[in-house]
């Protein structure tokens, strides 16, 4: 599944891209300065969108996804280094980066909390935690289809949940967070937050 979905990624989510998600990830990437962390960067999208950042490290658990992202890691223009591994367990310095950027990753880590707790060890005291994702939508009925809809979604789309709660993660292990813009409803949430 995982080389078949990293092929095919990009073209699904074109439509997506080239209508909204483009202006959303060049706003929210923007914001992305100094030492930056991308988690789960998968086709390197967000790559070409840089344009503060002294260096950005990129993780990824996907091989094939790696593969896929190295054309758009020669597009950019800061300097990208991308490494194989998981959210869960990052491979870092405690107080290494001054911000972390995720984009639609976060409905796809197998155990988002102890994602969390990786991203505030490895994010400076006071640093930028900048998100765009998807999430569990507030209308009881939207909501309550998002679960029933998650156990074939995750089979199909290689792990990824429609029922994620990230606010609600981020709150519980006490990060700031100063800015929230909703998109398509709430189904989507840019999350402009502060480590603590």
């Amino acid at each position: 599944m995982g080389r078949s979905f990293a092929k095919w990624y990009d073209f699904f989510m074109n439509p997506l891209e080239k209508r909204k998600f483009k202006q959303i990830r060049n706003e929210l990437l923007l914001k992305a300065a100094g030492n930056v962390l991308e988690i789960g960067s998968g086709t390197g999208v967000n790559f070409p969108f840089y344009q503060n950042a002294d260096k950005v490290t990129a993780i990824e658990p996907s091989g094939d996804m790696i593969e896929h992202s190295l054309p758009r890691k020669m597009q950019a223009v800061v300097p990208i280094e991308v490494i194989q591994a998981n959210a869960e367990k990052l491979p870092f310095e405690d107080n290494t980066f001054d911000t972390v950027v995720a984009t639609l990753v976060f409905c796809t880590i197998p155990n988002p909390e102890q994602a969390i707790m990786e991203i505030q060890r490895v994010c400076k005291p006071g640093g930028k935690i900048l998100l765009f994702e998807h999430v569990k939508m507030e209308n009881p009925f939207l909501g309550g289809l998002q679960e029933m809809l998650t156990p074939a979604w995750k089979k199909i789309c290689d792990g990824c949940c429609l029922n994620r709660d990230t606010i609600g993660l981020l709150k519980s292990e006490g990060i700031t967070i100063n800015k929230v813009q909703k998109y398509f409803g709430d189904l989507f949430l840019y999350i402009d937050a502060v480590n603590k």
